[in-house]
């Protein structure tokens, strides 16, 4: 991991770093040869063509850039965690209640290429 992707993580605040991590962790799990850059000033995930790009804000972690019906169903299910056209808002009580399984699959799907 560079300078750069190591400088953004450790500055995320105490609060929302186990949830970065969490996602972060699933993420490689899905993907392991996963590319982790910066990109808009954020963490983003790259696997062939695709990205997925994961960024700590004052509300927990959003995940930005997966596209409808490449979410494994993730935004049918969870409409409420939907904002925007393709932003997931991710408050860490929201995610405690995800099974990795789920937060897995959706990694999975928006990287797949």
């Amino acid at each position: 991991m560079d300078k750069e992707v190591r400088d953004y993580i450790d500055g995320i605040p105490t609060e929302h770093r186990p949830l970065f991590d969490r996602l972060h962790r699933l993420i490689l799990e899905a993907h392991p040869g996963a590319a982790v850059v910066i990109s808009y000033k954020i963490p983003t995930y790259k696997v062939g063509s695709r990205r997925l790009h994961v960024g700590a804000w004052n509300h927990g972690v959003s995940l930005y850039g997966w596209q409808r019906g490449r979410d494994a169903g993730f935004a049918t299910r969870h409409p409420a965690l939907i904002s925007g056209r393709a932003t997931i808002r991710l408050r860490p009580e929201d995610a405690a209640a995800l099974p990795d399984d789920e937060l897995r699959d959706l990694a999975r799907a928006a990287l797949d290429d």
